[in-house]
């Protein structure tokens, strides 16, 4: 029997068709990228951003981004797009964030929030399903930050996880899978993963329900005992058997007989079944959102404070399947990182070169402006 080759490429197209990209945002369209992000106006004082590839850069169009662009200013903006709820899916959060400045102290993380955040009025109180990203401030800040929302609670990843300091453009992903693991990915590389669990000091839905379940099952036995007894009763026209020997059999007790269920039209004893169905199902976790899951998702923003300005935000990316986040973070930060450094390196040369020159420039200026106060003093002395 034959065997039907695929190309490659069909599996390629198979799988994007697959993937579900809930937001996508490269900013390949100029200014309409204003269209699409809304500014706080929470404050008068926040600060703006801006479109820009930075000084330096691998593609001046494709490595353009959302540019802080004040010193020493809180920053709020964020895009909408479709709800959804990612309960019993895997969920990708994906972004490139470049700190040209040299990160002294702040965030180049994001968040993304329910679909009924009031963008106009974003700040630091409006609430958020996770924040992740980078975090600098001195030597004792340089993590990432990995914050879920659960139970109105925010809690964090008790990890240390170690970002990136450079001036230099990288990516960014999180991953949570419905098996509540979570992995953690910093240039295509995996740097944590773990149980959500163990990692959050949190304790999952679904133990709850089954711990729960497992203690009623223990009273319910317990208590059926007492009612298979309660339902019992002695047969009084039963009489000891003519050879019954109490000294060695011991004392004779009459047989039980079973109570009938009802009686007269009564109805059986015990809950009522319509009742306990209807509680049992509004505790069963199946109708709550466990760790990591989360019900109506529609916005990604940034807010966070800077004290110096020029971090670039680029490449958003929030899907369901982590092949298509990879292979979209190969087709945008893994096309343009090599071309960004080899044009920091140039920079650097043509600034040491003009430093050096600069350098001579002054000693040459400075040796000349010697011999020339000398002439004037001997001048001088003529004169007298």
């Amino acid at each position: 029997m034959a065997v039907a080759h695929v190309p490659l490429w069909v599996v390629c197209m198979l799988r994007v068709a697959l993937a579900t990209v809930y937001f996508q945002e490269e900013f390949l369209d100029g200014e309409r990228w204003r269209n699409r992000w809304v500014q706080s106006t929470n404050d008068s004082q926040f600060g703006h951003f801006r479109l820009s590839s930075g000084k330096f850069y691998g593609h001046k169009e494709k490595d353009k981004g959302l540019q802080t662009t004040q010193n020493g200013r809180f920053y709020a903006i964020s895009a909408r797009f479709k709800p959804f709820s990612n309960k019993g899916k895997t969920l990708v959060i994906q972004y490139t964030v470049k700190h040209e400045q040299k990160m002294d102290c702040g965030g180049g993380y994001i968040k993304v929030f329910p679909a009924d955040v009031d963008q106009k009025n974003l700040n630091g109180k409006s609430q958020y399903y996770i924040m992740f990203g980078p975090d600098i401030c001195g030597f004792d800040i340089k993590k990432v930050h990995v914050i879920l929302h659960f139970k109105n609670q925010y809690h964090s990843n008790k990890k240390s996880i170690r970002c990136k300091v450079d001036g230099f453009t990288h990516l960014y992903a999180l991953i949570l899978r419905p098996d509540l693991t979570y992995e953690v990915k910093v240039d295509g590389q995996s740097i944590e993963s773990g149980d959500i669990e163990y990692d959050w000091n949190l304790t999952s839905l679904k133990k709850m329900e089954k711990s729960s379940a497992e203690s009623k099952d223990w009273d319910q036995a317990e208590g059926d005992k007492s009612q298979d007894w309660e339902k019992h009763f002695l047969d009084a026209s039963a009489s000891k058997p003519s050879d019954w020997n109490s000294e060695l059999e011991g004392d004779w007790q009459g047989p039980m007989l079973q109570k009938p269920p009802y009686q007269d039209g009564l109805k059986p004893e015990g809950i009522d079944k319509d009742v306990w169905l209807h509680q049992k199902m509004k505790n069963n976790y199946l109708t709550e959102y466990d760790l990591s899951e989360f019900e109506n998702i529609g916005a990604i923003g940034l807010e966070l404070w800077q004290v110096r300005s020029g971090t670039i935000f680029d490449n958003f990316l929030i899907t369901d399947d982590e092949e298509y986040a990879e292979n979209f973070g190969k087709a945008t930060w893994g096309e343009t990182k090599g071309p960004e450094r080899e044009m920091d390196a140039i920079q650097a040369k043509e600034e040491m070169k003009k430093a050096r020159e600069e350098d001579e420039q002054e000693q040459l200026v400075g040796r000349f402006g010697g011999q020339e106060n000398t002439f004037q003093r001997f001048h001088r002395r003529d004169e007298l």
